[in-house]
């Protein structure tokens, strides 16, 4: 799995590379033997805490995300690290229980490790010109993403999974286009069209 630590105003010594490195490393060799990549990123917090945050890219349509923060780097990593384990251990049980092949085309072998046959995209960062005066605001970030079919309890999962506000699915019981979303007080919604009789 290919790993790169950065710091946003914070510097990162090889001590905390090497950490990083070899816990990454151990979690996706015990989850998933084909991990693709991790962005880890250190940064300074309010009151001289240190923040983490983890973006790990597992397989194609599996993004996690986590963060934390602490009084020392390495602290803050650890915890970051323990929700992404915590992620993982749930999905990996969830696909157990269930005896399905989730989204993304991931099967589990007998000796639990999942392996999948999707393709893989990487999109290039595009050099923004000069902005353009206008009315329009300006988009922060646009990316291409499958919608994926599923159940509404699986869209919950994998809105859980992503660490998103909001995930699009096509429903698999009714065919149409649904949403969830999670609610300010922490609940989770769902939004489905109304379909005319």
């Amino acid at each position: 799995m290919d790993i790169r630590v950065s710091g946003h105003q914070v510097a990162t010594g090889e001590a905390i590379k090497v950490h990083v490195d070899e816990r990454l490393q151990a979690i996706a060799t015990k989850y998933f033997a084909r991990a693709i990549a991790a962005q880890v990123t250190f940064g300074r917090g309010p009151h001289e805490a240190f923040t983490c945050d983890i973006v790990a890219h597992v397989m194609q349509g599996l993004v996690l995300k986590a963060n934390n923060t602490g009084m020392e780097a390495h602290v803050a990593f650890d915890g970051a690290a323990d929700k992404i384990e915590k992620q993982l251990r749930r999905y990996m049980r969830r696909l157990k229980d269930r005896s399905a092949v989730p989204a993304g085309g991931a099967t589990i072998a007998d000796d639990g490790t999942v392996t999948d046959n999707a393709g893989y995209t990487v999109f290039q960062e595009q050099v923004e010109e000069e902005d353009v005066a206008g009315d329009f605001p300006p988009i922060v970030a646009e990316t291409r993403v499958d919608v994926p079919d599923a159940t509404v309890s699986d869209a919950v999962m994998m809105l859980d999974l992503r660490n998103t506000t909001a995930l699009l699915f096509r429903n698999v019981g009714s065919g149409a286009y649904n949403m969830v979303y999670r609610r300010g007080d922490g609940t989770i919604g769902w939004v489905e069209p109304h379909r005319a009789a």
